[in-house]
């Protein structure tokens, strides 16, 4: 059949079963919104406010559902406002497919109207990327650039298609029928035998998981591990909800906001098994100390992950689901009484903040706790990046996985309402939690008008401190109380903010205030926005100085003669 490259790509993403995309029209990608407006594939596309909502809204879908998210963009700062969600993605190993346009192959090299080399800005921070000059290669391309997105490691695919191939026209053939799929490689099994060997003789076993396992969908497969065999776990900020928070084999998250006891029983086990986790400068805040009495055995999909970061004693690249189901068979069921009796004595010196302060004010974790009992387990919880989102991983409470969203590698402040906005079309009979702080809100409160044109009830509660916090907090610790640029000073009242974008706004002061406005935002199936007023010295504790370990965590705030 004779199609546009318009038609090509709505065709295309069709036969990938995409149902949604995000996007923002502009000239040189208007081809394809022509094409979108008159196609009967089922294709919803949601237009944010900012190209940077679209794709951390691509991005947040993907995490919540384990599809590819997809992202339309036009040429020069369309193309180019996608970077940060890109990036974002490729940290944190989201499928995504970013469909940008550019200007027509005669005009490119000319430094015509927004005309931008998108493939060489992005080549660092996708796993691929194209530049389609021909449409005979257009539906190729695409079907290629979902393969890509969605094999090994996962990540971002960029797809940049100059405006005369999406008029130009030629024959469309529907991909072939899919062919037996490629069998993976061997895992050897005598490596296998080994690391079950090294599990069933271990007497102080950690099992460390992170975002991997999610991934891969190996979450079950981690909990018949760890409980065959009684072994203690921890997690990166990516890996939470593999183990519900309640499991008694979990520790929590671990790292320079994590459980110290965590940090401990890494320090003193003899056997640290690494399920798809990377070892980062937050996990591993001194590379040299860290798990060196124990074996180290690391399962990953991404063989230059190992031995990047940390020393490895033995490893296996490949699919973390696979790789459990070749083990577990040979996995002894067994207890180590001795090692949870120390683990539980760890523990119970752990911070533990208490249900609620008797000082009259509101603090974060009364906020976090009453989000995650009044939005239930079932909700999905997204943060933007600082302290607000350390304070949400210690005390969100989460009992499954993707129900955590945020941005691990990267960072990224203004990812959060975008990410959720993704999560909220995603599932809409389901809650959305945006927790945020004023100074992220700042950077994306713009995207309140998408919740709002597509009744989308994204609860957004903003932890108002009036200052960058975490960057604060830092200043406070070891920076001598040299406040430069952190105190903002603005004035900004975020309920009326979102009153005057069509949404709800409510101001919460109390413990018992958040508690009676977050019921009531539960209830009201709008978009809301509660503001929550907390103290510019509250800090997340415990805290590992960065180069330092677990032995030297401050586990509460210091005061002022401490410093």
């Amino acid at each position: 059949m004779l199609m546009t490259g318009s038609q090509i790509v709505l065709e295309v993403l069709a036969e990938e079963k995409v149902d949604t995309v995000f996007g923002y029209p502009g000239g040189t990608i208007l081809n394809v919104y022509d094409a979108l407006y008159d196609n009967q594939l089922g294709i919803r596309h949601f237009i944010t406010a900012h190209e940077q909502g679209a794709a951390h809204a691509a991005d947040g879908y993907a995490r919540a559902t384990g599809k590819t998210g997809v992202v339309f963009a036009t040429s020069g700062p369309g193309s180019t406002n996608l970077v940060t969600g890109i990036a974002t993605a490729y940290m944190d190993s989201i499928p995504m497919v970013a469909i940008t346009a550019n200007v027509p192959n005669a005009q490119i090299g000319s430094d015509s109207f927004q005309e931008v080399y998108i493939t060489g800005i992005t080549m660092p921070i996708t796993k691929h990327n194209f530049v389609v000059r021909r449409v005979e290669e257009l539906a190729d391309t695409i079907r290629q650039a979902f393969s890509i997105a969605n094999s090994g490691r996962p990540g971002p695919v960029l797809v940049d298609i100059p405006k005369d191939v999406t008029a130009a026209a030629c024959e469309f053939l529907p991909a072939p029928a899919p062919a037996a799929p490629e069998r993976p490689a061997e895992i050897d099994p005598a490596v296998i035998a080994e690391v079950a060997a090294l599990i069933n003789a271990a007497e102080r076993p950690v099992i460390h998981f992170g975002g991997g396992v999610i991934g891969s969908g190996a979450s079950p497969l981690v909990y018949e591990l760890a409980h065959r065999a009684s072994i203690p776990a921890c997690h990166t900020i990516m890996g939470t909800g593999v183990l519900s928070y309640n499991d008694p084999l979990n520790m929590g998250m671990v790292g320079m906001h994590g459980n110290i006891s965590a940090g401990l029983a890494i320090n003193g086990a003899d056997l640290l098994l690494v399920i798809g986790a990377r070892f980062s400068d937050r996990v591993a805040t001194k590379p040299s100390d860290f798990a060196r009495r124990a074996r180290i055995v690391q399962i990953d999909i991404d063989r230059s992950e190992i031995n990047k970061n940390i020393h490895i004693d033995y490893s296996i690249v490949g699919d973390v689901g696979r790789v459990l189901e070749a083990v577990l068979p040979l996995i002894e069921r067994k207890e180590h009484p001795a090692w949870q009796a120390q683990i539980d004595a760890w523990r119970a010196d752990d911070v533990v903040p208490p249900a609620s302060a008797l000082d009259g004010k509101l603090h974060p974790y009364d906020i976090i706790h009453a989000v995650a009992e009044l939005a239930g387990e079932d909700a999905i919880i997204v943060t933007d990046v600082g302290q607000h989102q350390m304070w949400t991983a210690q005390y969100c409470g989460r009992t499954q996985p993707r129900s955590f969203l945020t941005s691990g590698g990267l960072g990224t402040m203004g990812f959060g309402y975008g990410a959720a906005v993704g999560a909220q079309v995603a599932f809409p009979k389901r809650r959305v939690i945006h927790i945020t702080g004023d100074g992220c809100f700042h950077m994306n409160l713009n995207e309140l008008c998408t919740s709002v044109s597509y009744h989308l009830p994204v609860i957004t509660v903003v932890l108002n401190n009036g200052v960058l916090g975490m960057v604060r907090q830092w200043q406070t610790l070891f920076y001598d109380h040299r406040y430069s640029s952190t105190s903002l000073h603005r004035k900004t009242d975020f309920a009326k903010v979102a009153e005057a974008f069509g949404a709800k706004g409510f101001h919460a002061d109390t413990a018992e205030e958040f508690r009676e406005k977050f019921s009531k935002a539960l209830g009201s199936g709008a978009p809301c926005v509660i503001e929550c007023r907390i103290d510019e010295d509250e800090m997340v504790m415990p805290m590992i100085p960065g180069g330092s370990t677990v032995k030297e965590a401050y586990r509460s705030a210091p005061v002022v003669s401490e410093l």
